[in-house]
């Protein structure tokens, strides 16, 4: 099992992984290209660094693993605590590791919205909200990519592209999403409306 470490207890430097959790800025939402602009920064970034990983967006949280040498992490981890676009860094993890989860990835991006349509073993981690995870949490919902991972490498679909989305259209979906009932009858009202006010404008005519 992974033990949690610090700066004041540091890990081997030969492989390690850093597991984070942070919560979107409006910073980070003001831009509708943010989770695309960190990813293929990342990307680049992580391939001259030998650093492999996964990352998560739901309900304004992100969640994040990377797998690397300790002092590319540690150098990761500095950046993401300048960066503007989210707050509240929380380290679950920064421990040795024997292998990488993801080795094929650089950086995969998922947006579980989208994802948990199709993965049943993540409704129970949802509405997406890991503030309130028990201690093992964590490790539970890391389990849960890691074989996500390993069924797409069995299809062949590692290198496929993550899909383009706009973080505030993610965000907007899902009110739209659980409001979807009310402004549906919004809709119809506001058309029976319409009619009326053109049958009214026709009838004064005729009469």
């Amino acid at each position: 099992m992974s033990t949690v470490n610090d700066s004041t207890n540091p890990v081997t430097p030969d492989l390690c992984q850093l597991v984070c959790l942070s919560h979107i800025t409006s910073t980070g939402l003001a831009s509708a290209s943010t989770l695309n602009d960190i990813a293929e920064v990342a990307i680049e970034r992580n391939q001259a660094d030998n650093i492999t990983g996964i990352l998560c967006y739901d309900n304004g949280y992100f969640f994040q693993c990377v797998e690397g040498s300790e002092q590319a992490l540690t150098n990761l981890k500095n950046r993401l605590l300048v960066d503007d676009r989210h707050k509240d860094l929380k380290i679950l993890d920064f421990s040795a590791i024997a292998e990488r989860r993801f080795v094929g990835w650089s950086l995969r991006s998922i947006t579980l919205e989208r994802w948990m349509m199709n993965e049943p073993k993540l409704k129970s981690f949802m509405p997406f909200k890991p503030h309130t995870w028990e201690v093992n949490g964590w490790q539970q919902f890391l389990d849960i990519l890691q074989g996500y991972y390993e069924d797409q490498e069995k299809i062949g679909e590692l290198d496929t592209q993550p899909i383009k989305y706009s973080t505030l259209g993610v965000t907007l979906g899902k009110v739209v999403g659980q409001h979807q009932a009310f402004f549906l009858i919004q809709s119809v009202l506001a058309g029976l409306i319409v009619l009326a006010l053109l049958w009214l404008m026709l009838a004064d005519k005729i009469w």
